[in-house]
């Protein structure tokens, strides 16, 4: 006896399906990465921006190599001047999130697509013993 099956479990079997083509693929905006995989990355000169978004002293005091510093409070009216394409992955972090995640809203707002959250922050930067310049 064949069972018939129903419209909602046929959208269910969709959706499962495509999760699961998309799970080898890039990671979605908006998702962390990991200390050591941005390590790597910037290792290899890979085409990513790293935005720092704490105050000033606290970027002199030793930041990631390479990091763009403009604190979180002055993001929104500098964000035109660092001339960003908006399909551009940018690496947001800030001592330990909070300032990231403010910052996060402001870029998205502004029509960035590609954010991604530093796992641990600078804290953990740090403590793991990454460069630091």
């Amino acid at each position: 006896m064949s069972r018939q099956r129903s419209p909602w479990s046929v959208a269910l079997l969709a959706v499962v399906a495509a999760a699961t083509s998309c799970a080898g693929s890039d990671p979605p905006p908006g998702s962390v990465i990991e200390a050591s995989e941005l390590v790597a990355r910037l290792s290899a000169d890979e085409d990513l921006v790293v935005l720092d978004v704490r105050t000033t002293d606290e970027y002199a005091g030793g930041h990631i190599p390479g990091a763009i510093n403009v604190p979180h409070t002055e993001l929104g009216e500098r964000l035109a001047s660092l001339d960003l394409p908006v399909d551009a992955e940018i690496v947001v972090h800030c001592e330990r999130g909070g300032r990231a995640a403010a910052a996060e809203a402001i870029l998205r707002e502004a029509g960035y697509t590609d954010i991604r959250d530093l796992e641990g922050h600078m804290q953990a930067w740090r403590a793991a013993g990454h460069p630091v310049e």
